[in-house]
């Protein structure tokens, strides 16, 4: 679950039917009013330290009401967040950018994956893997990424519904068990990461207040993806959702009557006065799961006033517990937006 703009007559709404195709479905949708493409992981170097990183690069279509006549045309604006925790050092650090698309500052290329936002950039290698370079203040990535799985298509009939009424959806996708290789801070690595890629037009409803949302890696091979869209009353929304996705790949959906997730405990940001869960309790009762999942470091807080103008906590976490009634560890992210005020578009 991830950002999303406001409805506009003139972009594609994301409808049933849609068929997803790869590697053309990795490229860009400007058809559509909003897309993102999102890697988190964590990242292990040869001395021993741990990291887990975000790179973030988003696509907003703009309505002019004019035609495009050149390249400098203002279609597109591309925000692109890179963040670093810092495990040893206890540090929580993030950039971002703001451009306007164009061949020369931030774009995204149609039918294969080659996103850019100044010096941040994923591209497909030509061996099919793909490169994820970014770099600033502190903190660098240059990651080799290899998918050990098919995408991960989440809902039914080729959308994820985020509201109730025609095209409150998205076209969503995740490549959920990603092998990499490189180099960070200067230190070679490896480690494993995860990408989800969605495009829609639409927003939140007036009654909904932000979402949290959760990725997981098991040690037994299997990931799972779980979003709550919780109402301004407080109560997580009916189109709440997920999927594990099995060791085989095999991607099967859960419903909000499903999973039960419960807070452990709550922190607050002294920067932005919000307060959020941390750490969580994740059961499935269904499939015999549940799990704790428990983050690095509580300060893992982005307050972009100068790209998405988004206050928003995305954070590296540890998971124990039990999977089908056997023990399992594992890695994830957790992203919350709505805590500081309810979520809205700019």
């Amino acid at each position: 679950m991830r950002f999303a703009v406001l409805l506009l007559f003139a972009f594609r709404l994301a409808l049933p039917g849609y068929e997803f195709q790869f590697p053309r479905d990795h490229g860009s949708h400007p058809d559509y009013r909003t897309e993102w493409w999102y890697y988190t992981g964590h990242l292990r170097t040869e001395s021993g330290k741990r990291y887990g990183f975000e790179v973030t690069f988003f696509r907003v279509g703009i309505e002019t009401g004019v035609a495009k006549v050149t390249k400098w045309d203002l279609q597109h604006v591309m925000p692109a967040h890179f963040a670093i925790t810092d495990i040893a050092a206890k540090r929580f650090r993030y950039y971002e950018k703001l451009n306007r698309a164009s061949p020369f500052t931030a774009d995204a290329t149609v039918n294969r994956l080659d996103v850019f936002n100044e010096g941040w950039r994923v591209s497909t290698n030509p061996d099919g893997s793909w490169k994820l370079v970014a770099a600033e203040g502190k903190d660098s990535i240059d990651l080799t990424l290899r998918s050990r799985k098919a995408p991960a298509i989440h809902g039914a009939n080729g959308i994820s519904i985020k509201a109730q009424g025609e095209g409150f959806a998205s076209h969503y996708y995740s490549m959920t068990r990603m092998e990499v290789t490189g180099v960070v801070n200067g230190e070679r690595c490896t480690g494993q990461a995860w990408m989800d890629h969605e495009f829609g037009s639409a927003a939140l409803r007036e009654n909904q207040q932000g979402w949290d949302w959760f990725s997981i890696q098991l040690d037994n091979d299997a990931e799972i993806m779980l979003y709550i869209i919780r109402r301004t009353d407080g109560s997580p929304d009916v189109t709440s959702s997920g999927s594990i996705i099995t060791s085989a790949g095999d991607v099967i959906a859960i419903g909000r009557e499903q999973m039960r997730i419960t807070p452990l405990a709550h922190w607050k940001s002294k920067e932005s006065g919000a307060t959020y869960p941390m750490g969580w309790r994740v059961e499935l009762p269904r499939f015999r799961v549940a799990l704790t999942l428990r983050p690095l470091l509580r300060e893992q807080e982005l307050i972009t006033k100068g790209s998405t103008r988004v206050t928003y906590w995305e954070g590296a976490v540890d998971v124990t517990g039990s999977f089908g009634g056997n023990a399992v560890r594992g890695e994830g992210y957790v992203e919350m937006t709505g805590y500081d005020k309810a979520f809205r578009q700019p």
